[in-house]
């Protein structure tokens, strides 16, 4: 009996599925955990992935070798976007409505210049600056939340605010 050792991203343990032969096919692999796992294929799909090598299985008839071991994520029956990159919407005038651009990339069509200070703004400027340093200061001492590259980034370049 030869078997693959699978095991869901979220979990520590793995479980097994055994089959005869020297490999199996990712088909009859994902067959073989829905059924285990109790899952339903009009519910969803399952990416599987070599734990090992991080090769992710993309055609059914692929083989997978005996006593491989892999990770298994349910994924929605229609695919997943790609997590690779973060997206803004632009809310200014002229976008179209539901356009999206990459975070801290410049658009050749617009550019960002900081606000001119007056009199006026000046004082409230300065209030708010102490304030985001207070906050941040705060924040890194007590180790709460990594977000002082976003503060940092505000604070010293004095550009629009940009998710790190």
């Amino acid at each position: 009996m030869s078997c693959v050792h699978y095991k869901f991203s979220s979990k520590l343990d793995y479980n097994t599925v055994t089959f005869d032969g020297l490999h199996i096919t990712l088909s009859e692999l994902k067959r073989q955990i829905m059924t285990r796992e109790r899952l339903k294929a009009t519910d969803c799909d399952l990416q599987i992935t070599n734990a090992q090598t991080r090769e992710e299985y993309t055609d059914d008839e692929a083989h997978i070798p005996k006593h491989s071991s892999v990770i298994v994520r349910r994924t929605p029956i229609g695919g997943v976007k790609p997590a690779g990159r973060t997206f803004i919407v632009d809310r200014s005038d002229t976008a179209v409505v539901g356009s999206s651009r990459p975070v801290c990339k410049t658009n050749p069509k617009t550019t960002h210049s900081p606000p001119s200070l007056n009199s006026h703004s000046l004082p409230l400027f300065l209030a708010l600056v102490t304030f985001l340093q207070n906050i941040l200061s705060t924040m890194i001492e007590l180790c709460v939340f990594p977000v002082h590259c976003v503060f940092a980034t505000f604070l010293l370049r004095s550009q629009p605010l940009c998710v790190i």
